[in-house]
């Protein structure tokens, strides 16, 4: 098994990549060990010295390590080796039915600019971002103040061009296809 790296925009996120699926069915994110009793594999990666997060996109896995920890150099080969020993194994990716729906919050009772929104982010902007080894959610939109707010996961969270990224590309693509988005915000 081959198993390639990319960078990232964020220095702190390296996206690894299989040559198979890893979440066909919608990206998931790990940001503490707790939550990641869910995977073998993102328990064992957060196992490893200074990993502080894992994200799987639906062809990759973006590894985040401690800003001040060991440098990729050090890094590299053990999750390497992780990953290798994971897929190989042959275990499912998640314990049980932990996963992701379609990666938005709210419910089935959306409004109809928030169905267009959705399906914007969907569309256009999430595929991009996924390229980054990230990817973008809905939280919410106030239809009074037109303030759509997004949650930044994997790579784009942290980043240093992600309130670019947000400003520039996102804000005015929402602006244009969505006119009563009036402005975009990040959700930590």
């Amino acid at each position: 098994m081959f198993i390639q790296t990319e960078p990232t925009p964020n220095p702190n996120v390296l996206k690894f990549l299989p040559g198979r699926d890893v979440a066909p069915e919608g990206p998931i994110e790990f940001r503490s060990i707790d939550e990641a009793t869910a995977s073998a594999l993102a328990e064992t990666l957060f196992q490893l010295e200074g990993v502080e997060g894992v994200f799987y996109g639906s062809d990759h896995i973006s590894v985040t390590r401690v800003a001040q920890g060991p440098e990729w150099v050090q890094m590299k080969a053990p999750i390497l080796a992780a990953i290798m020993d994971h897929f190989v194994s042959g275990e499912p990716l998640m314990r049980g039915t932990a996963g992701s729906a379609d990666g938005h919050a709210g419910g089935g009772d959306d409004s109809e600019i928030v169905v267009e929104i959705k399906a914007l982010l969907d569309s256009r902007i999430r595929p991009a971002v996924a390229q980054d080894g990230g990817d973008i959610l809905f939280d919410a939109f106030d239809e009074a103040s037109g303030v759509l707010s997004l949650r930044m996961r994997g790579a784009c969270a942290g980043c240093p061009s992600s309130s670019a990224t947000l400003k520039a590309g996102v804000e005015q693509m929402m602006r244009h296809y969505v006119p009563e988005v009036t402005r975009v915000e990040q959700v930590l």
